[in-house]
């Protein structure tokens, strides 16, 4: 438990130290857009490219990983769209609240699992999550878009939009490089790899500032049914049922860490601009990521002692 407290606490000092420095006005609003754009577009991508292109594969439980994150994203879209008759019925939270809540339940934020996994694990730990990038990304992508147009009285996105939204993405196109890269076996100059390890080196602690810039702690003043749902079966639920499913699957040691580290962390900040371009509740988004941000200091470290024996 220790362990993972002093692998964790520069991480919630770094958000905390992103938090002040946003309220301080020394960086505007603007700026903090376009430094997240900064990590979002060229320093995780780099971060990603440059460890799946030297991953070493065989020597990872891929297909046992692989396999504990799809079953435990399947059954956990299964659970929340389940409940939205109840929610509906019993709290009154229409379509594009149920929307904020089900992007709050399954989608992750990989900044904050990247810096936890590489204190924690280190390079190991990196190349892992880099691992469950690579199958969680594209599901939760396809699954938030197909939801927010189901319940946000949006407008359905045509199957060619989705693919170009994938297409697109950043993230996606850096693992699918890197995995190019890493078949071919591709050996780089050393001032490429330099270059990599530069711009990677930069992206945890960039990213890790951005998520303290955008908490609102103003939003938590009075918490609802919404916010309080999202934040549960995302920092509880979803933990235990990743923690069952690697147990059925084999999955032990430092890919256990690095899954439930995955399965812990709050949700994709991204996932506020994806509810507000898509109809769904933008505000609702926005409370959820600041509790969860908040409450995932106590579970996250909760949850690898309990499920990861760190």
């Amino acid at each position: 438990m220790l362990t993972t407290l002093n692998a964790i606490l520069p991480v919630i000092l770094v958000i905390a130290a992103g938090h002040v420095v946003a309220r301080s006005g020394l960086i505007s609003g603007d700026q903090w857009r376009g430094i997240e754009r900064l990590a979002y577009y060229l320093l995780f991508p780099a971060v990603l490219f440059e460890k799946i292109a030297y991953i070493d594969f065989s020597a990872l439980p891929a297909l046992p990983i692989g396999a504990t994150l799809l079953a435990s994203i399947v059954t956990l879209s299964a659970l929340v769209l389940g409940l939205r008759p109840i929610f509906e019925r019993v709290w009154s939270i229409n379509g594009p609240r149920f929307t904020s809540i089900f992007q709050g339940s399954l989608r992750w934020n990989a900044f904050v699992a990247l810096a936890i996994a590489d204190s924690l694990i280190g390079d190991e730990g990196v190349a892992l999550i880099a691992l469950a990038m690579v199958v969680m990304i594209p599901v939760l992508n396809i699954l938030s878009v197909l939801v927010l147009s189901r319940y946000a009285n949006a407008e359905p996105p045509t199957l060619q939009r989705i693919l170009k939204d994938l297409a697109t993405n950043p993230f996606i196109l850096s693992i699918l490089a890197g995995l190019f890269a890493n078949m071919l076996g591709i050996e780089f100059p050393g001032f490429v790899d330099d270059a990599l390890f530069i711009l990677a080196s930069a992206a945890l602690p960039v990213g890790i500032l951005c998520v303290g810039a955008g908490l609102d702690l103003a939003a938590l003043r009075r918490p609802g049914p919404a916010l309080t749902s999202g934040t549960f079966i995302r920092l509880t639920l979803m933990p235990v049922i990743g923690a069952g499913f690697a147990l059925l699957f084999g999955v032990t040691g430092a890919a256990l860490t690095a899954i439930i580290i995955a399965l812990s962390v709050p949700s994709a900040s991204n996932s506020y601009l994806m509810a507000k371009l898509m109809g769904g509740d933008a505000k609702l988004m926005a409370e959820i990521l600041t509790l969860q941000t908040l409450a995932a200091t106590v579970t996250i470290p909760l949850a690898i002692y309990l499920f990861a024996a760190v």
